[in-house]
């Protein structure tokens, strides 16, 4: 299966499909990716054998290449000024490629240090994650971390091309697929109700790695986000339904400390049913698709949040929602829903309103 991203920065392909990486140099071939050097940056929970398949597609004297082990807390500036060293010490010009083979972190870092070294050289993103697959892959978001919150020193640069091989995908234990599964279902959420029902039908074959299944929703969820990026590349208006759970997520796995107990994946399903809560506390989605949403994500378990956090962590949370980037003053915006598939962008709310919400979560 492949998409289409067209966007003012860049056009580029997505391709997903199964046993990708062997094809690897025909795909570059095809899709016209010239280049003279190499740097491959890969995840090191990546299995070996695959680092070895795409290895082996290269002539070694052009291709460098770098494990790291990527985590929230190596999604920093040191991380990637180790990146732009080596492009600097073997002489890398603008018109040669850095290859990311990783998660969304991985993606995240080598898609920043992509944008700034010479103001730009070829990205290819390899997702290896369900999570990446669906979701940073697509569209062009680069961040790192900094001491005030996720993602916030970054900038939009679109890849040259992403490779998705769903058999990267066999290795990932349940935790993972359900980090990414989150994407997925946000998708739905905000775009298509009939792919809803299509995930509350189906979502344990693609949480079981069925092969038919799982295709067909990263191929769907990605036409949603790519459908949206085309319109609003650099999120100024109508990209914004992407963050739909996200204010309230990127608090939580900041306030936890990025905390394996909790991923970004299952702090986006927190974030959904945050925002799906207030969003119907608040009258503002209708009772009927309220009752859907949550009854699907009583039966992922993704409903308590007093299983993360208690009344102490509240102004920690409140905090890091107030650094969410699309806040314009001091009122904390969400994005929420009338109904599935219907988003409603640009509601703020005040700190007070939000701080007794929180509580009531943890504590009903």
């Amino acid at each position: 299966m492949k998409l289409k991203v067209k966007t003012n920065i860049n056009n580029y392909s997505v391709i997903i499909g199964k046993n990708l990486i062997s094809k690897i140099n025909r795909i570059f071939l095809n899709e016209k990716i010239y280049s003279r050097k190499f740097l491959l940056v890969y995840d090191s929970k990546v299995p070996s054998k695959m680092i070895k398949s795409i290895l082996s597609r290269f002539n070694k004297k052009r291709i460098e290449k770098k494990k790291i082990i990527f985590n929230e807390k190596s999604k920093n500036l040191k991380t990637v000024s180790s990146i732009v060293k080596i492009l600097e010490n073997n002489n890398f010009s603008r018109n040669d490629c850095l290859i990311s083979v990783g998660g969304g972190i991985c993606g995240d870092v080598c898609g920043f240090a992509s944008s700034i070294f010479k103001r730009g050289l070829n990205f290819i993103n390899v997702p290896t994650t369900l999570l990446s697959q669906v979701d940073s892959a697509i569209g062009g978001k680069t961040g790192i971390n900094s001491l005030s919150g996720k993602n916030m020193i970054g900038s939009f640069y679109q890849p040259s091309l992403v490779i998705s091989d769903i058999d990267f995908l066999k290795s990932l234990p349940r935790k993972e697929m359900i980090c990414g599964y989150a994407e997925i279902l946000k998708h739905s959420l905000i775009n298509n109700k009939v792919f809803f029902k299509f995930l509350k039908r189906n979502f344990i074959k693609i949480l079981n790695h069925n092969h038919k299944f799982l295709e067909t929703a990263i191929y769907k969820s990605c036409s949603i986000k790519k459908e949206v990026v085309e319109k609003d590349e650099k999120e100024k208006n109508i990209r914004k339904v992407l963050n739909l759970g996200h204010t309230f997520a990127h608090a939580y796995e900041t306030t936890i400390g990025y905390n394996k107990g909790l991923n970004h994946g299952e702090a986006v399903l927190l974030g959904i049913m945050s925002a799906v809560e207030f969003g119907r506390q608040k009258k503002i989605l209708k009772k009927s698709d309220y009752e859907e949403i949550i009854d699907h994500l009583k039966k992922l378990n993704y409903y308590n949040l007093n299983k993360y956090f208690k009344s102490k962590d509240i102004s920690k949370i409140i905090f890091y929602m107030k650094q969410d980037k699309k806040n314009k003053d001091s009122k904390i915006n969400l994005i929420l829903l009338k109904g599935i598939a219907k988003p409603v962008i640009n509601k703020s709310f005040k700190e007070n309103n939000i701080k007794l919400f929180l509580k009531n979560l943890i504590y009903r």
